[in-house]
């Protein structure tokens, strides 16, 4: 009697335990459902250096409320680097720059930041994110939402590129009380806010239309 005592309360706590994992399963499940009303699933961006070493990579998902970027970079030195999605698929290193093929350098294949606006500047690009923070650690993990860009803009035929810099984003911004009766923001600073070299970059697919 006692032996089958026994068996029968471990048959209750396994029913529990079962029961009580299959419960907490179905609420990670909705859980992830939450996360993501609209029913579209992430992409997952390789991110590498020059060389090719892998720095980590970026997610973007649709949400509600525009397009969300879930960062996870490592294997960089503490700091501040600029952090920008740029307007072509293609990360070449020591590359020429799409407008001016006498411009070369690493990722210049991949072109400037998705504009959006044609005459817009920097920090008003359609591609322009907040500035990656790297630990001590040497990694870095940041999440944001913009409605500044949907995933068609990213995916259309020639795709785009996640673009990581060597320095970090002023966002152009330049106090007037640091310029002189004739000196203006220049280039630099008007189109990547002085973020520097192309440090990292991944490759967004385009889709081709049949």
């Amino acid at each position: 009697m006692k032996g089958s005592a026994i068996m029968q309360k471990n048959h209750v706590t396994s029913r529990i335990v079962v029961t009580s994992a299959v419960t907490m399963l179905a609420a990670f499940a909705l859980a992830g459902c939450g996360d993501d009303s609209n029913g579209s699933s992430p992409t997952t961006v390789e991110l590498s250096n020059n060389m090719g070493d892998p720095l980590g990579q970026v997610e973007f998902v649709e949400v509600d409320g525009g397009l969300e970027f879930n960062a996870d970079v490592e294997n960089l030195d503490p700091g501040f680097y600029g952090f920008h999605v740029h307007e072509i698929g293609e990360c070449e290193p020591e590359s020429q720059a799409p407008d001016d093929p006498n411009n070369t350098g690493d990722f210049l294949s991949a072109g400037s930041h998705i504009a959006g606006e044609e005459d817009a500047n920097h920090p008003e690009h359609a591609g322009d994110l907040p500035t990656l923070l790297v630990k001590e650690d040497g990694t870095a993990q940041m999440s944001v939402v913009t409605d500044r860009l949907g995933a068609s803009q990213l995916m259309d035929f020639d795709g785009s590129a996640v673009m990581i810099h060597a320095d970090a984003d002023n966002f152009a911004n330049v106090p007037d009380r640091y310029l002189g009766d004739e000196t203006e923001p220049d280039e630099d600073t008007l189109s990547t806010g002085d973020a520097g070299d192309r440090l990292a970059c991944g490759v967004i697919e385009g889709v081709v239309e049949e």
